[in-house]
């Protein structure tokens, strides 16, 4: 039997372009696709660099390590899987992103046991489609927010169809085949 890790995904930009990554085979695990990674990160260019970052669901890593190359200053990667999980610490090392952190844990847990006065820049809300984490996850989250913070999410849905917290106002949103994705900005009145 071959135990190789087939599954890779590209990085877009920043330092590590080009860069090939493996993933494991685990069932859900669908990295955000090359073309609305690509969309995410031009509508972040400005709000990238020198962010804290949230990857709450972090799959592949393809979100966490694109924040990252282009210059996130501190990326929370959550994986629950322990299979993805040893791929994501390998190329933590691989990369030497001594800035990135991975979370053996689920979402949940992770935002259980965040220090109540973590405050993120942008955080990645993308759970595997059929557990249907948005609404949970997007409330347990709003806490550890930035007035002004980024969120992305994306789902299988159209996202109007999502009963996210009102003070996130989606500001663009892309579509690419079932993916539907958006950029939300947290704005408190």
């Amino acid at each position: 039997m071959n135990n190789r890790i087939k599954n890779q995904l590209r990085i877009i930009g920043g330092e590590w372009k080009r860069r090939v990554l493996p993933f494991a085979d685990v069932d859900g695990l669908r990295p955000t696709p090359d073309r609305v990674r690509e969309t995410l990160f031009n509508w972040l260019m400005w709000d990238i660099q020198n962010a804290h970052v949230l990857d709450l669901c972090a799959g592949s890593g393809a979100l966490g390590f694109e924040a990252l190359s282009r210059g996130a200053r501190q990326v929370i990667m959550v994986e629950p899987n322990p299979k993805q999980a040893k791929v994501l610490k390998d190329n933590i090392q691989l990369l030497k992103a001594e800035n990135c952190q991975l979370k053996l844990q689920t979402a949940q847990q992770t935002l259980l046991s965040l220090n109540e006065n973590e405050q993120f820049d942008v955080v990645f809300l993308d759970p595997p489609y059929s557990l249907n984490l948005w609404e949970e996850l997007a409330e347990k989250v709003d806490q550890y927010l930035k007035n002004d913070a980024f969120i992305y999410v994306e789902a299988d849905r159209p996202l109007h169809q999502l009963t996210l917290p009102s003070t996130w106002q989606l500001q663009k949103q892309t579509r690419a085949g079932v993916v539907h994705a958006g950029l939300f900005k947290k704005q408190t009145v």
